[in-house]
């Protein structure tokens, strides 16, 4: 996460109270890019992870900007492989067919065996489509929710264009990078300096917010900051 506060104050309780309905256990952990560079989601999500890991048995990957308005979308844990909540036939924006971002959920074990994601992606956008690979890859079937009948309308997307553009810029080799699998990076590579923990409660429902400096290995992605 990185200057979206407004989402975040409206998500944070809309998601608890939609967990509570479930009767989902949870902690919500968001994790703050608080450095110079360039914002890396997928990094974000491995750092989340190895916070969360010895008090959760499984994280759902979740976009602060995507509420979700029907009950009968389960969060229940993912025994028999990741499961996309926001798929392709309900999220309101994306609805080519190896689309796996918005909300992904995945138990620890397969988290773990696929090393996470890939550390390399600065700026928005392809992480998720990074990742699909490493699940096709592995073998992992992807499920998807069934008999939902609301379509588009399944979600609230909150995300403002115009007040939070996206970061779409690519330097040097970083469009060919994009395109391949990356073997190199992902959870047992990434640095950060961890700033701090604070644990506060938006409409008394309690969240992590997690402080950190990503660290930039120049050498392999130059492109994690901007060209000044």
């Amino acid at each position: 996460l990185r200057g979206r506060w407004e989402e975040l104050i409206q998500f944070v309780p809309h998601i608890h109270q939609f967990l509570n309905r479930q009767k989902v256990s949870h902690e919500i952990w968001v994790i703050i890019q608080i450095d110079k560079h360039r914002f890396n989601r997928a990094m974000l999500l491995n750092v989340g992870f190895s916070r969360s890991r010895t008090t959760c048995d499984y994280m759902v990957m979740h976009d602060v900007d995507l509420l979700p308005l029907n009950d009968d979308l389960k969060y229940s844990y993912p025994h028999d492989g990741p499961v996309h909540i926001s798929s392709p036939q309900l999220h309101p924006l994306y609805h080519y067919e190896k689309f796996v971002g918005g909300i992904l959920m995945i138990n620890n074990k397969h988290f773990e065996m696929l090393n996470g994601l890939s550390n390399i992606f600065w700026g928005w956008g392809r992480e998720d489509d990074e990742f699909y690979l490493r699940m096709k890859e592995a073998g992992l079937k992807i499920h998807r929710p069934q008999g939902i009948t609301t379509g588009y309308s399944t979600f609230l997307h909150i995300h403002d264009k115009k007040e939070r553009p996206r970061d779409m810029k690519s330097y040097g080799n970083q469009y060919k990078m994009s395109r391949k699998r990356d073997k190199d990076t992902g959870l047992n590579t990434i640095q950060y300096q961890l700033v701090n923990i604070v644990n506060m409660t938006i409409n008394n429902a309690p969240v992590k917010l997690v402080n950190v400096k990503l660290h930039c290995d120049y050498e392999k992605t130059p492109f994690c900051d901007h060209p000044s």
